[in-house]
This record gives C-alpha cells, sequence and structure tokens, in this order.
C-alpha cells in the first residue's frame, strides 16, 4: 500500500524534473519542496524506499528513482508521464519485493536527543514521534508503530503478524 509520504515525495521529484526540463534531482531539492515533512523521514523515502538501485534494508522498495551519483537521483521513465503518476496513486503502486525473504519480525527505532526533547525514528517505517523521557519515547514508539500497522496487510509490507521493536539511543561524544 502506498503511504502518503510517498506520494508526496514522488508528487515533487517529478515537479522539480518537469519545472527544470531534466529527470534529474537532488535529495535537497526534495526535502526543501517539502517542509511540513520530516526531513530524515524525506530522506529515508529518496534514498531507501522509493530507489531502486539502494541497499536492500529495508523489507520493501518502490521503483520510483536510481541513484545516479551522489545525492542525485532520476525519476524512472515509468514515472515520468503525469498521467502514469496520478495511475500510480489511484491503483497504489505495488512495491519491489524480493519474494524469497522471510517476513520482518524486528524493527528498528533510533532515539536522539534534541534539546529537552528525545526523538524517535523507526528505520523501516515512516514512523517519528518525540518525548520529554525516555520512558515515554519508548512508549510512545510502540504506540505509533501500532497506529501506523493497525489497518495494514503486514505481509504486503514484508512484515510478520507479531512484530518488535529494538530501541537504540544515539548520543555524540563530548570531547
Amino acid at each position: 500500500m502506498a503511504s502518503a509520504i510517498q506520494a508526496q515525495v514522488l508528487d515533487a521529484a517529478v515537479g522539480i524534473c518537469r519545472e527544470r526540463g531534466s529527470w534529474t534531482f537532488e535529495l535537497s531539492e526534495i526535502i526543501h519542496a517539502l517542509p511540513d515533512l520530516n526531513p530524515q523521514s524525506v530522506r529515508t523515502h529518496v534514498t531507501s524506499r522509493c530507489c531502486v538501485n539502494a541497499p536492500a534494508n529495508h523489507a520493501h522498495r518502490w521503483s520510483y528513482f536510481r541513484r545516479v551519483g551522489r545525492g542525485k537521483y532520476e525519476v524512472m521513465p515509468a514515472y515520468r508521464r503525469a498521467e502514469i503518476v496520478r495511475a500510480a496513486h489511484v491503483r497504489e503502486a505495488q512495491p519491489v519485493y524480493a519474494p524469497n525473504l522471510p517476513l520482518r519480525s524486528l524493527l528498528h527505532a533510533v532515539i536522539t536527543r534534541s534539546e529537552k526533547w528525545y526523538v524517535a525514528e523507526v528505520l523501516e517505517l515512516p514512523v517519528v514521534t518525540q518525548a520529554r523521557t525516555l520512558d515515554e519515547i519508548v512508549t510512545n514508539v510502540r504506540e505509533a508503530v501500532g497506529l501506523h500497522l493497525r489497518d495494514e496487510d503486514r505481509a504486503l509490507l514484508g512484515l510478520a503478524d507479531r512484530v518488535r521493536v529494538a530501541v537504540s539511543y544515539e548520543t555524540g561524544i563530548e570531547s
């Protein structure tokens, strides 16, 4: 099932490329074009979820873009015409799966500290949440993942019926 952020990223890329008259774009352009979205989620979608030649660190990918250089991507020919892009959203473009891989039962969330807030991002899903304490952020991650998956066909997302979340806390080292 196509996610809302995926559709916005594809629309932004096609719009930028149409204006320029070239089918390549830079990651920073998409982030700038979508200021209401979490920049890290946009990065994840462009570099991994929507990129055919990205490393296989996600359970599925859509074949919208191809990486052609550092931070530079190309809209794949199948998505260059406006009517095809609209049709893809109507039928909800199907992800490209590695059919021999088992269903994923473990998701990963990374927590970072940002001034007075802890921010967590789930690496395999477009889920980001925040809280003031570590206990609250863990609870929020569990709840956000549950809400995200509530009405989803987990097998279609490459996920097992029961999933766990491994949480990591990243911090800088002061010298």
